[in-house]
């Protein structure tokens, strides 16, 4: 693996993104936009943020503006609107999108050196490094991959970083209650 810490954040980040694309891998419709959760999450609301995401803090930011312009964080949006799919927006066009703002964050990555100064209008500072950024938006995807995982995790039992890394051993629906068991959960 490189020294170079620019370069060993950008692996980091693509890391964390391929988890959140593996977490749609497979679902159909229903489960793709079925919020899960009290606030409303779902697999392809955390994709459709994470487009906004890449798009704006590595795009516009550094004044590289990603195409199409992405709705979600304008002035005037609903609230928290960037974090669902509306029924106009299918799965495989907030997938694509998704990806397309992924390969033009990383076009920005390889361009500007780490210590290259973008500014964040909505952010007290004002001005950010491309080091700082990569440290935040890797943060960011890392947390919603996370929330993906245990999303993913409560449709069809499947965690971890991908289908060939579950960073869990090999075990069946009676072993994972006995564990729950053994550790004070319910079975």
């Amino acid at each position: 693996m490189t020294t170079d810490p620019k370069q060993k954040l950008h692996t980091y980040l693509r890391e964390a993104r391929e988890a959140v694309l593996w977490k749609a891998e497979g679902l159909g419709e229903y489960d793709l936009r079925r919020p899960l959760t009290r606030t409303g999450t779902s697999i392809l609301g955390l994709i459709k943020h994470l487009s906004l995401v890449e798009a704006w803090y590595f795009g516009a930011c550094f004044d590289r503006p990603f195409e199409p312009h992405l709705t979600g964080w304008d002035e005037g949006a609903e609230e928290e609107n960037d974090m669902w799919a509306t029924a106009q927006e299918s799965s495989t066009d907030l997938i694509a999108t998704y990806r397309a703002a992924i390969a033009h964050a990383d076009a920005t990555i390889e361009a500007l050196d780490a210590d290259a100064v973008g500014h964040v209008p909505w952010w007290k500072t004002g001005e950010v490094t491309l080091h700082s950024m990569l440290v935040h938006v890797l943060s960011e995807t890392a947390r919603h991959a996370g929330h993906g995982d245990i999303l993913r995790e409560g449709l069809d039992a499947r965690a971890g970083m991908s289908k060939d890394n579950t960073n869990q051993g090999d075990h069946d629906d009676d072993w994972w209650a006995a564990h729950r068991a053994d550790r004070g959960g319910r079975a």
